[in-house]
C-alpha cells in the first residue's frame, strides 16, 4: 500500500493505492526556489534581456502603469512590485504617477482583502491600485489584429508614459502558455476583445504547451505589439509556487525564457497511458473553483487510456466559479450543441462547458470537492466523491482492480506527454 497526499485548497487530502495498481507519481524536474527572491528579481531587474535598464530609460515625469496578476492566478505580485517599484522610485518618479493594474480580464474583481494579499499592505497604502473592468465605457481601441480581433484596452494603462507587464510564465490550456502577452489579452481588454480571441481556442492548434500555429496566442502576441510595452517582468514558479527564476526586460524574450524553463521543469514524458488517472488542482489558488480547476483535467487527458476515469482532487470553495459555465452546462447536455452555438456566437465563460463535455467524452470524471452534489452530478454531469479513497473505490468499479493508476499531484502545472 503506497499512501500520497495531494495539495487540496490550502492543505492535503490523502490517498491510498495498492503497490500493484500504482503506474507512476508524475514528479516533475522542478528546480528548487531560490534562496532570497527579493534578490533574484533586483539581479533580473539589473540584468534586462533585449533592454535597457529600467532607471535608464524611465523620465522623471512619466507616468507609469503596472498590471499584475489577479486572485486567481499564483504570479507572486507582492515580491516582484517591493524592488520593481524602487527601481521606479530611484529615476525620480513618485508614487502619485504610479498605477497598478489588476489584470483580472473577465473574471470577478479582486475585492479589498485579497489586493492586500496581492500587492502587500506598504504598496496598497502608497500606490493608486486600479481593478482592471472588461466592461468598462472608457476602454481605448488601439487597433484591430490580422483575425480581426478590435483590441480595446484599459485607459489607464494606455495613457501611461511608461508601461509595465508583470506575471508568471506556466501552462494554458489554449493559449498554451500564462505570462508574457496575456497580460495585454486578456489581462486589461475589453470583453469583446476577450470573446473574439477566446473563439480561436476551438482550433486544434489551441493547446496546453503550444505555440506553433497557436490562434489564440498568435492573436494575443499581435494586440500586445498594437502598444508599446517598455518593460516585462515574469517569473517561473515551482509546485510550492517559490520563484525558480525571474526574467525582465523585452516583453518577448522575457516570455520565451520563461517557457523554455517551463517546458524543461514541466513537461514530462512517459511511457504509458493508465486506466485512472488521480490528480489534484495543485491546491488554492488553483482550485478556487471548478471554472479554474478544470486545467488540471485537461493536461490529465494524455495520461488516461481511452474510456478511462480521472478523480479531480480540488477543493473548490467558491463552487462553479462562472455563471455562463454553469448556464450553458446546465442548459446544452451534448458537445455538439455547445459547439455548434459557439462557432455561431462566441461567448465567454461558455467555452469551459465546450471543454469540460469534450473531456466527459473521453473519460469518466469524479469530482473530490466541497461543492454540494446537486452542482456536480446534476449541472456538470461529474461523479461526486467525498474524499480521495472513495473515489479510487468508484474508479475502480469501472476500470476493474487491475487497473494501473497515475498520479499527479500538481495537475494544473504538469503536462504529461506521451513518448511516440
Amino acid at each position: 500500500m503506497v499512501e500520497l497526499w495531494l495539495p487540496y485548497g490550502k492543505t492535503e487530502v490523502v490517498a491510498r493505492i495498492q503497490s500493484e495498481n500504482l503506474s507512476i507519481v508524475i514528479k516533475t524536474d522542478e528546480n528548487p526556489g531560490v534562496e532570497d527572491p527579493r534578490a533574484e528579481i533586483i539581479r533580473a531587474l539589473d540584468e534586462p534581456l533585449k533592454s535597457e535598464k529600467i532607471e535608464e530609460t524611465v523620465k522623471t515625469k512619466d507616468k507609469v502603469a503596472i498590471v499584475i496578476d489577479d486572485h486567481t492566478r499564483p504570479s507572486p505580485s507582492k515580491l516582484i512590485l517591493p524592488p520593481l517599484i524602487e527601481k521606479i522610485n530611484h529615476a525620480g518618479i513618485k508614487d502619485s504617477n504610479i498605477s497598478i493594474i489588476i489584470g483580472s480580464g473577465s473574471h470577478r474583481q479582486t475585492r479589498l482583502d485579497e489586493i492586500t494579499d496581492l500587492v502587500g499592505e506598504e504598496i496598497e497604502k502608497k500606490i493608486r491600485i486600479i481593478n482592471h473592468d472588461c466592461d468598462a465605457k472608457d476602454l481605448v481601441e488601439v487597433g484591430e489584429t490580422t483575425r480581426g480581433t478590435k483590441v480595446l484596452l484599459n485607459k489607464v494603462f494606455i495613457e501611461a508614459d511608461y508601461k509595465i507587464l508583470t506575471g508568471d510564465v506556466g501552462f494554458h490550456y489554449y493559449a498554451g502558455y500564462s505570462g508574457g502577452r496575456k497580460s495585454i489579452l486578456p489581462a486589461i481588454a475589453g470583453r469583446s476583445t476577450i470573446e473574439r480571441n477566446h473563439a480561436f481556442l476551438l482550433d486544434p492548434q489551441s493547446r496546453t504547451g503550444n505555440l506553433h500555429e497557436n490562434p489564440v496566442h498568435l492573436d494575443m502576441q499581435e494586440a500586445a505589439e498594437l502598444v508599446n510595452v517598455n518593460f516585462t517582468v515574469n517569473v517561473v514558479l515551482n509546485s510550492e509556487r517559490k520563484i525558480v527564476k525571474a526574467f525582465s526586460g523585452d516583453l518577448n524574450s522575457v516570455f520565451m525564457e520563461g517557457v523554455k524553463l517551463v517546458d524543461e521543469m514541466y513537461k514530462i514524458p512517459i511511457d504509458n497511458q493508465a486506466d485512472i488517472v488521480l490528480t489534484s488542482a495543485g491546491g488554492s489558488p488553483y482550485d478556487i473553483d471548478l471554472y479554474q480547476a478544470y486545467k488540471a483535467v485537461d493536461n490529465a487527458l494524455d495520461a488516461m487510456k481511452k474510456g478511462g476515469v480521472i478523480i479531480l482532487v480540488a477543493e473548490c470553495p467558491e463552487g462553479y466559479g462562472n455563471e455562463v459555465f454553469y448556464r450553458w452546462m446546465r442548459d446544452y447536455k451534448t458537445l455538439k450543441n455547445v459547439e455548434k452555438r459557439l462557432k455561431s456566437k462566441f461567448v465567454l465563460g461558455a467555452h469551459k462547458a465546450y471543454y469540460l463535455l469534450k473531456a466527459l467524452e473521453k473519460a469518466g470524471i469524479i469530482l473530490v470537492s466541497t461543492m454540494p452534489g446537486y452542482y456536480e452530478e446534476g449541472i456538470f454531469k461529474l461523479k461526486k466523491a467525498t474524499s480521495a479513497n472513495l473515489a479510487l473505490e468508484a474508479a475502480f468499479k469501472v476500470t476493474g482492480r487491475k487497473s494501473k493508476v497515475i498520479v499527479i499531484p500538481h495537475g494544473s502545472s504538469t503536462l504529461p506527454v506521451l513518448k511516440k
